[in-house]
């Protein structure tokens, strides 16, 4: 009876084994944060310390994967995202463009049912800028300048929210922009070289340059400190203003508790000293909003992306 009871409960265990294989604790490989940007500037930054933070957390390797597109798209490594499995291991690192605008510039993979926001993590200090010895200091003095001159706007690209805002500041003060173009990257050499009198970028991109140029505006919820006599499109035309960030995005089948870990990593991330050191030195907000305030922000952000655009229509 004994031998019969211990065959048989060796056969369940068996069959147990087949039915219901072991699964792997995530994270078990490599996991890429996909950034579709060129390395450099603080979406990329951030997201480094996020991938170095995960690797001494959970013992796996992390890495940084750049994936520019060129002139503002059409956002490769986004769609690489969409393409992955749901199961954490690619993360895509987005602006604000992605879920905003991604869907309706011809790319059906970045619908806005593709994704979630784990969080949102940084706002840019989006900025306005000219050389030093342009005929203008101001927003409004640069607008009335435009208004008899021809200014050339270099920017990220057409579809993207800094570049809309732009173009509707231009209608809403009565001028055009004499050309405008799209660049990778908009630093100093980009206004020392005469390719754009105005460029719309990072403040971080022309630190170096501080000292040579003019930051016009700033695209941000408060005056910067490194620029604090330059006024924010809050206060110039409040009509226009939208705050510029990035947070993290995986596909919405993606398990909760996968979810949670990279959550865990990228919040101790952010309130981290490198974290807040960089966001002093920039001007730049890091911080962590959780991601239903995050989807509820982007649903706001896109209503009020409407209105820009229906300015500029």
């Amino acid at each position: 009876m004994n031998k019969f009871l211990t065959v048989a409960a060796t056969a369940a265990l068996t069959a147990a084994s087949f039915a219901a294989p072991a699964v792997a604790e995530y994270p078990e490989k490599p996991v890429n944060f996909i950034v579709p940007w060129p390395p450099g500037d603080l979406e990329d930054v951030l997201t480094r310390m996020i991938a170095e933070d995960f690797q001494a957390e959970y013992g796996v390797a992390a890495a940084v994967v750049n994936k520019p597109g060129g002139g503002g798209g059409p956002f490769p490594g986004t769609i690489e995202v969409a393409n992955a499995p749901a199961d954490g291991y690619t993360i895509g690192s987005f602006v604000i463009a992605v879920p905003l605008i991604g869907h309706v510039i011809g790319i059906p993979e970045l619908a806005p049912e593709k994704f979630d926001p784990l969080g949102i993590f940084l706002t840019y200090p989006f900025v306005l800028a000219a050389a030093k010895d342009a005929p203008y200091k101001t927003l409004p003095e640069m607008a009335e300048h435009a208004k008899t001159n021809e200014l050339a706007l270099g920017h990220f690209g057409a579809p993207l929210v800094p570049t809309k805002v732009s173009l509707a500041y231009a209608k809403a003060a009565g001028f055009e922009w004499g050309s405008e173009a799209a660049f990778d990257a908009l630093d100093c050499n980009t206004l020392a070289s005469g390719d754009a009198d105005v460029i719309n970028t990072t403040l971080q991109l022309i630190l170096p340059c501080l000292d040579d140029v003019t930051v016009l505006v700033s695209m941000t919820p408060e005056r910067l400190a490194q620029t604090p006599d330059t006024q924010t499109f809050l206060e110039v035309a409040p009509e226009l203003n939208i705050d510029l960030w990035n947070g993290l995005f995986v596909r919405k089948e993606t398990p909760q508790d996968v979810r949670d870990k990279i959550i865990a990593v990228a919040k101790k991330t952010m309130m981290s000293e490198r974290a807040q050191k960089l966001a002093a030195e920039t001007g730049a907000a890091v911080y962590w909003q959780d991601a239903a305030a995050s989807a509820d922000r982007i649903v706001a952000d896109r209503a009020k992306l409407g209105e820009v655009n229906a300015m500029i229509e």
